[in-house]
C-alpha cells in the first residue's frame, strides 16, 4: 500500500486531471456541486468516506489508490489485500478458468504483469526460461521480451514489442502503479530486428496481431484475451488479470490440441 503525505484533495484532482475530466462533468456525475469538488480538491473541505468512494467510482480509481486517498484523508484503508492463495472462492475460480481453457495457454497475473498462476499448457512454454527470468516473481512481460526468454522464439518480434510497450502504458495510465514506469523502461530497451517483419497474416487472422511463434513442434500463431474480475473488493483481486490464449488458425488448434 503506499503511504502518501500529499492531501486527499491533490489526490483527487490527480485522478480527476489523469481521466481527463472537468470538474463540472466529474461533480454532475457524482452528485455533488461544483464548488465542494473545488473545495475538497483545494483542502477547503474534507471528503467523508461515502464521498471518496463517490469519486473513486466515477474517476475509476483502482483500490489499491483508493486506500492511499482514504488514508489521506484521515480514514483507515477500507479494502484489505489478501495472498492470492487466501482468495477462497475467486482463487478456485481462476484455477478453473485455467484449467477449463486447456489445451490452449492461460495464466493469471498481477498489475505489474508478475505471474500468479498459469494452467499446463503455459507452463509448457514458460518451462525452460533461465534462473534470472523465472523469479520468483516471473514478470510475463520480461520473460516473454527479454533475448534470454522467448523474444528468439518469435517471428514477428518487433510488431509484438510494440504491442506489449502500448499495453503497459495503458496500464500505467489506468494504475498509477509506480512499477511500471521501471518494467517500461526495461522493455523498451530490449533489442528488436532493424527492419519490420513481413506482415503476411492468414485472412482468418487479419482483424487482429496475432503472437507468431516458432516452437519445437511446428509454427504457432496466438490470439490472446484478458479477463478481469467484476465488482471486486479486495486489492489483489482487483489487480488479477486471467489472460487466455486462442488458436488463430487450424494448424495452431491442431498443434495444441495434440501437445495436449
Amino acid at each position: 500500500m503506499m503511504v502518501t503525505t500529499e492531501p486527499v484533495g491533490t489526490l483527487v484532482r490527480r485522478w480527476r486531471e489523469r481521466r481527463r475530466r472537468s470538474q463540472l462533468d466529474v461533480a454532475i456525475a457524482a452528485e455533488l456541486s461544483t464548488r465542494h469538488l473545488s473545495y475538497i480538491e483545494t483542502g477547503r473541505s474534507r471528503p467523508s468516506r461515502t464521498m471518496i468512494e463517490r469519486l473513486c467510482e466515477e474517476l475509476e480509481v483502482p483500490l489499491r489508490e483508493r486506500n492511499t486517498l482514504h488514508l489521506a484523508a484521515g480514514f483507515a484503508p477500507p479494502h484489505a489485500e489478501r495472498p492470492f492463495d487466501d482468495l477462497g472462492q475467486a482463487r478456485d475460480a481462476v484455477r478453473a478458468v485455467l484449467a477449463g481453457h486447456e489445451p490452449n495457454p492461460a495464466l493469471a497475473v498481477n498489475v505489474r504483469w508478475e505471474l500468479l498462476d498459469a494452467n499446463r499448457a503455459m507452463h509448457t512454454f514458460l518451462g525452460d526460461l533461465p534462473d534470472h527470468l523465472a523469479g520468483p516473481p516471473l514478470n510475463v512481460l520480461r520473460a516473454t521480451l527479454h533475448p534470454d526468454g522467448l523474444a528468439p522464439q518469435i517471428l514477428n518480434l518487433t510488431q509484438w514489442h510494440g504491442q506489449v510497450l502500448r499495453r503497459v502504458r495503458r496500464q500505467m495510465e489506468r494504475t498509477a502503479d509506480p512499477g511500471l514506469a521501471e518494467l517500461y523502461q526495461e522493455l523498451a530497451g530490449y533489442p528488436v530486428p532493424e527492419e519490420p517483419e513481413p506482415a503476411v497474416p492468414a485472412p482468418e487472422v487479419d482483424l487482429v496481431l496475432p503472437l507468431r511463434m516458432i516452437t519445437d513442434h511446428g509454427e504457432l500463431a496466438l490470439l490472446y484475451a484478458t479477463t478481469v474480475f467484476g465488482s471486486p473488493r479486495d486489492v489483489t483481486l482487483d489487480e488479477i488479470a486471467i489472460e487466455t490464449f486462442f488458436p488463430a488458425d487450424r494448424a495452431t488448434a491442431d498443434l495444441l490440441r495434440a501437445l495436449g
